[in-house]
Protein backbone atom coordinates (compact mmCIF):
# COMPACT_ATOMS: atom_id res chain seq x y z
CA UNK A 1 0.00 0.00 0.00
CA UNK A 2 1.57 3.51 -0.68
CA UNK A 3 2.82 5.48 1.76
CA UNK A 4 2.02 8.80 2.34
CA UNK A 5 4.67 11.41 2.63
CA UNK A 6 5.43 14.44 4.30
CA UNK A 7 4.84 17.19 1.67
CA UNK A 8 7.76 20.65 1.28
CA UNK A 9 5.20 22.26 -0.45
CA UNK A 10 3.03 24.90 1.21
CA UNK A 11 0.02 26.49 0.50
CA UNK A 12 -0.11 30.50 -0.67
CA UNK A 13 -3.73 30.16 1.08
CA UNK A 14 -4.11 27.42 3.11
CA UNK A 15 -7.32 26.90 5.58
CA UNK A 16 -6.55 26.72 8.99
CA UNK A 17 -5.92 23.29 9.87
CA UNK A 18 -5.57 21.99 6.59
CA UNK A 19 -2.32 19.17 6.35
CA UNK A 20 -0.93 18.87 3.17
CA UNK A 21 1.05 15.62 2.40
CA UNK A 22 2.68 13.58 -0.74
CA UNK A 23 1.33 10.44 -1.52
CA UNK A 24 2.39 7.62 -3.50
CA UNK A 25 -0.45 6.26 -5.95
CA UNK A 26 -0.24 4.70 -9.44
CA UNK A 27 3.42 5.69 -9.87
CA UNK A 28 3.13 9.50 -9.31
CA UNK A 29 3.22 11.32 -5.73
CA UNK A 30 0.23 13.55 -5.08
CA UNK A 31 0.07 16.93 -3.60
CA UNK A 32 -3.09 16.17 -0.86
CA UNK A 33 -4.57 18.51 0.93
CA UNK A 34 -6.16 17.04 4.19
CA UNK A 35 -8.89 18.54 6.90
CA UNK A 36 -11.37 16.93 8.91
CA UNK A 37 -12.93 13.86 10.15
CA UNK A 38 -15.61 12.10 9.72
CA UNK A 39 -17.37 10.46 6.38
CA UNK A 40 -14.44 10.77 3.62
CA UNK A 41 -14.99 13.33 0.68
CA UNK A 42 -13.11 13.33 -2.22
CA UNK A 43 -12.38 16.68 -4.03
CA UNK A 44 -11.32 16.66 -8.25
CA UNK A 45 -10.44 19.73 -9.62
CA UNK A 46 -10.23 21.01 -13.40
CA UNK A 47 -7.96 23.61 -15.02
CA UNK A 48 -6.43 26.10 -14.54
CA UNK A 49 -7.13 24.47 -10.61
CA UNK A 50 -4.94 23.41 -8.02
CA UNK A 51 -6.65 21.86 -4.36
CA UNK A 52 -7.06 25.24 -3.76
CA UNK A 53 -10.12 25.89 -5.78
CA UNK A 54 -12.00 24.54 -2.66
CA UNK A 55 -10.19 26.80 0.08
CA UNK A 56 -14.00 28.62 0.39
CA UNK A 57 -15.93 25.47 0.91
CA UNK A 58 -13.46 22.95 2.52
CA UNK A 59 -13.80 24.68 6.25
CA UNK A 60 -17.14 23.67 6.46
CA UNK A 61 -17.42 20.44 4.87
CA UNK A 62 -14.70 19.63 7.58
CA UNK A 63 -17.14 20.83 10.14
CA UNK A 64 -18.23 16.78 9.59
CA UNK A 65 -16.72 15.17 6.82
CA UNK A 66 -12.95 14.31 6.19
CA UNK A 67 -11.63 16.22 3.29
CA UNK A 68 -9.52 15.06 0.42
CA UNK A 69 -8.36 17.39 -2.17
CA UNK A 70 -5.39 16.40 -3.83
CA UNK A 71 -3.46 18.31 -6.97
CA UNK A 72 -4.18 15.75 -9.47
CA UNK A 73 -1.91 14.15 -11.70
CA UNK A 74 0.73 16.61 -13.23
CA UNK A 75 -0.83 19.67 -11.20
CA UNK A 76 0.37 21.96 -8.54
CA UNK A 77 2.74 19.76 -6.75
CA UNK A 78 1.80 16.44 -7.77
CA UNK A 79 4.30 14.82 -10.60
CA UNK A 80 4.38 15.91 -13.69
CA UNK A 81 4.57 12.93 -15.38
CA UNK A 82 4.67 12.25 -18.99
CA UNK A 83 1.41 10.93 -19.25
CA UNK A 84 -1.14 9.39 -17.84
CA UNK A 85 -4.05 11.85 -18.37
CA UNK A 86 -6.96 9.86 -19.37
CA UNK A 87 -10.09 9.88 -17.35
CA UNK A 88 -9.40 6.15 -16.92
CA UNK A 89 -5.94 6.46 -15.74
CA UNK A 90 -7.56 9.57 -13.08
CA UNK A 91 -9.92 7.20 -11.64
CA UNK A 92 -7.21 4.95 -10.99
CA UNK A 93 -5.32 7.48 -9.45
CA UNK A 94 -8.60 8.58 -6.90
CA UNK A 95 -8.73 5.23 -6.37
CA UNK A 96 -5.50 4.44 -5.38
CA UNK A 97 -5.56 7.33 -3.40
CA UNK A 98 -8.30 6.58 -0.98
CA UNK A 99 -6.51 3.31 -0.29
CA UNK A 100 -3.38 4.97 0.58
CA UNK A 101 -5.38 6.98 3.36
CA UNK A 102 -7.05 3.68 3.95
CA UNK A 103 -10.57 5.19 2.82
CA UNK A 104 -13.17 2.47 2.35
CA UNK A 105 -16.15 4.61 1.81
CA UNK A 106 -16.37 8.29 0.18
CA UNK A 107 -18.50 11.03 -2.00
CA UNK A 108 -16.66 12.21 -4.97
CA UNK A 109 -16.57 15.80 -6.15
CA UNK A 110 -15.34 16.57 -9.54
CA UNK A 111 -15.82 19.94 -11.83
CA UNK A 112 -14.16 20.43 -14.86
CA UNK A 113 -11.70 18.04 -15.87
CA UNK A 114 -12.47 16.39 -12.01
CA UNK A 115 -15.49 15.37 -13.65
CA UNK A 116 -14.62 12.34 -15.97
CA UNK A 117 -12.43 10.37 -13.46
CA UNK A 118 -15.13 11.39 -10.53
CA UNK A 119 -18.07 9.49 -13.29
CA UNK A 120 -15.60 6.38 -14.02
CA UNK A 121 -14.95 6.07 -10.42
CA UNK A 122 -18.48 5.88 -9.47
CA UNK A 123 -19.74 3.40 -12.43
CA UNK A 124 -16.57 1.52 -11.91
CA UNK A 125 -16.30 1.46 -7.77
CA UNK A 126 -20.18 2.07 -6.54
CA UNK A 127 -18.92 0.43 -3.51
CA UNK A 128 -16.14 2.47 -3.13
CA UNK A 129 -18.21 5.99 -3.86
CA UNK A 130 -21.64 6.71 -2.05
CA UNK A 131 -22.42 9.55 -3.35
CA UNK A 132 -21.34 11.84 -6.61
CA UNK A 133 -21.22 15.58 -7.18
CA UNK A 134 -20.35 16.14 -10.83
CA UNK A 135 -20.08 20.07 -11.73
CA UNK A 136 -19.72 22.38 -15.00
CA UNK A 137 -18.50 19.18 -17.58
CA UNK A 138 -18.97 17.11 -20.19
CA UNK A 139 -18.69 13.83 -20.20
CA UNK A 140 -17.28 12.25 -23.54
CA UNK A 141 -19.70 11.89 -26.47
CA UNK A 142 -22.53 10.93 -24.33
CA UNK A 143 -25.87 12.14 -25.96
CA UNK A 144 -27.92 15.27 -24.51
CA UNK A 145 -24.81 17.87 -24.99
CA UNK A 146 -25.92 18.84 -28.22
CA UNK A 147 -27.27 22.04 -27.49
CA UNK A 148 -24.54 23.12 -25.56
CA UNK A 149 -22.04 21.86 -28.59
CA UNK A 150 -24.64 23.45 -31.76
CA UNK A 151 -21.94 25.80 -32.11
CA UNK A 152 -18.35 23.52 -31.42
CA UNK A 153 -16.61 22.92 -28.57
CA UNK A 154 -14.69 26.07 -26.69
CA UNK A 155 -12.02 27.74 -28.74
CA UNK A 156 -9.54 26.70 -25.86
CA UNK A 157 -10.15 22.74 -26.33
CA UNK A 158 -9.07 22.68 -30.04
CA UNK A 159 -5.75 25.32 -29.18
CA UNK A 160 -4.91 22.61 -26.01
CA UNK A 161 -5.33 19.41 -28.35
CA UNK A 162 -2.20 20.47 -30.87
CA UNK A 163 0.30 18.87 -29.36
CA UNK A 164 3.42 21.51 -28.37
CA UNK A 165 1.65 24.51 -29.76
CA UNK A 166 -0.39 26.14 -26.54
CA UNK A 167 2.81 25.44 -24.50
CA UNK A 168 5.06 26.94 -26.92
CA UNK A 169 2.80 30.19 -27.37
CA UNK A 170 1.85 30.83 -23.55
CA UNK A 171 5.19 29.81 -22.75
CA UNK A 172 6.06 33.55 -20.67
CA UNK A 173 2.11 34.78 -20.33
CA UNK A 174 0.87 32.37 -18.24
CA UNK A 175 -0.13 34.67 -15.60
CA UNK A 176 -2.56 36.41 -18.60
CA UNK A 177 -3.83 33.08 -19.67
CA UNK A 178 -4.87 32.39 -16.46
CA UNK A 179 -6.07 35.51 -15.57
CA UNK A 180 -9.20 35.07 -18.39
CA UNK A 181 -10.33 31.94 -17.18
CA UNK A 182 -10.27 33.27 -13.87
CA UNK A 183 -12.17 36.15 -15.04
CA UNK A 184 -14.77 34.70 -17.57
CA UNK A 185 -15.08 31.55 -14.76
CA UNK A 186 -16.34 33.86 -12.31
CA UNK A 187 -17.97 36.32 -14.35
CA UNK A 188 -15.75 39.04 -14.09
CA UNK A 189 -16.11 39.01 -10.49
CA UNK A 190 -12.44 37.35 -9.95
CA UNK A 191 -11.05 35.23 -6.91
CA UNK A 192 -9.06 36.11 -4.03
CA UNK A 193 -5.66 36.89 -5.36
CA UNK A 194 -3.80 34.62 -3.37
CA UNK A 195 -5.93 31.71 -5.30
CA UNK A 196 -4.98 33.51 -8.42
CA UNK A 197 -1.68 33.28 -7.69
CA UNK A 198 -1.28 29.73 -6.40
CA UNK A 199 -2.94 28.92 -9.83
CA UNK A 200 -0.47 31.06 -11.38
CA UNK A 201 2.63 29.19 -10.28
CA UNK A 202 1.03 26.14 -10.64
CA UNK A 203 1.08 26.29 -14.35
CA UNK A 204 4.00 28.52 -15.27
CA UNK A 205 6.56 27.04 -17.48
CA UNK A 206 6.53 24.82 -20.95
CA UNK A 207 6.41 21.54 -18.71
CA UNK A 208 3.76 22.45 -16.31
CA UNK A 209 1.56 23.68 -18.94
CA UNK A 210 2.40 20.19 -21.19
CA UNK A 211 0.48 18.46 -18.45
CA UNK A 212 -2.01 20.82 -18.08
CA UNK A 213 -3.05 20.45 -22.03
CA UNK A 214 -2.45 16.83 -21.82
CA UNK A 215 -5.72 16.50 -20.41
CA UNK A 216 -7.37 17.98 -23.25
CA UNK A 217 -5.49 15.98 -25.86
CA UNK A 218 -6.52 12.87 -23.93
CA UNK A 219 -10.25 13.62 -24.25
CA UNK A 220 -10.90 11.11 -27.46
CA UNK A 221 -9.16 8.28 -25.14
CA UNK A 222 -11.05 9.79 -21.95
CA UNK A 223 -14.27 9.42 -24.55
CA UNK A 224 -13.67 5.91 -25.15
CA UNK A 225 -13.65 5.15 -22.03
CA UNK A 226 -17.06 6.47 -20.78
CA UNK A 227 -18.60 4.89 -23.35
CA UNK A 228 -17.22 1.52 -23.00
CA UNK A 229 -18.12 2.02 -19.50
CA UNK A 230 -21.60 3.20 -20.29
CA UNK A 231 -22.72 0.40 -22.49
CA UNK A 232 -21.59 -2.28 -19.82
CA UNK A 233 -23.69 -1.03 -16.92
CA UNK A 234 -25.64 2.22 -15.52
CA UNK A 235 -24.62 4.82 -12.73
CA UNK A 236 -26.62 3.52 -9.52
CA UNK A 237 -24.88 5.85 -7.25
CA UNK A 238 -26.61 8.56 -5.85
CA UNK A 239 -25.45 11.62 -8.19
CA UNK A 240 -25.90 15.22 -8.15
CA UNK A 241 -24.87 17.36 -11.07
CA UNK A 242 -24.51 21.01 -10.63
CA UNK A 243 -24.55 23.60 -13.60
CA UNK A 244 -23.70 27.30 -14.55
CA UNK A 245 -22.18 29.37 -16.94
CA UNK A 246 -22.14 28.25 -19.57
CA UNK A 247 -22.52 24.37 -19.33
CA UNK A 248 -25.98 24.92 -17.93
CA UNK A 249 -28.04 21.49 -17.40
CA UNK A 250 -26.18 20.22 -20.37
CA UNK A 251 -23.98 18.04 -18.00
CA UNK A 252 -27.51 16.57 -16.12
CA UNK A 253 -28.81 15.88 -19.80
CA UNK A 254 -26.08 13.81 -20.36
CA UNK A 255 -26.86 11.52 -17.19
CA UNK A 256 -30.24 11.45 -17.49
CA UNK A 257 -30.23 8.13 -19.54
CA UNK A 258 -27.46 6.05 -17.48
CA UNK A 259 -28.21 7.10 -14.06
CA UNK A 260 -30.65 5.40 -11.89
CA UNK A 261 -30.86 8.36 -8.98
CA UNK A 262 -29.66 11.85 -10.37
CA UNK A 263 -30.85 15.44 -8.76
CA UNK A 264 -29.99 18.43 -11.04
CA UNK A 265 -29.46 22.02 -10.32
CA UNK A 266 -28.30 24.77 -11.68
CA UNK A 267 -26.98 27.91 -9.75
CA UNK A 268 -27.99 31.58 -11.15
CA UNK A 269 -25.55 34.32 -11.97
CA UNK A 270 -22.65 31.88 -11.03
CA UNK A 271 -19.88 31.40 -13.69
CA UNK A 272 -17.73 28.16 -14.10
CA UNK A 273 -15.81 28.07 -11.10
CA UNK A 274 -18.38 27.30 -8.63
CA UNK A 275 -16.61 26.77 -5.79
CA UNK A 276 -14.88 30.28 -6.12
CA UNK A 277 -17.58 32.18 -7.29
CA UNK A 278 -20.58 30.58 -5.55
CA UNK A 279 -19.24 28.75 -2.30
CA UNK A 280 -22.09 29.38 -0.34
CA UNK A 281 -24.86 28.27 -2.47
CA UNK A 282 -22.77 25.07 -3.81
CA UNK A 283 -22.65 24.10 0.08
CA UNK A 284 -26.40 24.70 0.47
CA UNK A 285 -27.09 21.81 -2.61
CA UNK A 286 -24.11 19.79 -1.29
CA UNK A 287 -24.13 19.52 2.23
CA UNK A 288 -27.39 17.63 2.93
CA UNK A 289 -26.64 15.74 -0.02
CA UNK A 290 -23.63 14.21 1.39
CA UNK A 291 -25.06 13.95 4.70
CA UNK A 292 -24.79 9.84 5.36
CA UNK A 293 -27.91 7.67 5.52
CA UNK A 294 -30.73 8.71 3.70
CA UNK A 295 -30.15 11.23 0.93
CA UNK A 296 -30.88 14.56 1.84
CA UNK A 297 -33.41 16.65 0.36
CA UNK A 298 -31.16 20.28 -0.85
CA UNK A 299 -32.78 23.30 -1.78
CA UNK A 300 -34.81 22.95 -5.30
CA UNK A 301 -32.98 24.11 -8.22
Amino acid sequence: MPVPIASPHLSALQPRGVELRRVAVNGVELNVALLGEGPAVLLLHGFPHTWQLWTAVMGPLAERHRVIAPDMRGAGASTRAAGGYDAGTLASDAEALLDALDVRSAAVVGIDAGTPPAFLLAMRRPDLVRRLVVMESLLGGLPGAEGFLAQGAPWWFGFHAVPSLAETVLTGHEAQYVDWFLDTGSLGAGVDPAVRDAFVRAYTGADALRCAFSYYRALPTSGEQIAACVDGGRLTVPTMAVGARPVGRALERQLRPVADDLVGHVIEDCGHIIPLHRPEVLLRLVEPFLAPGPRGLPPRG
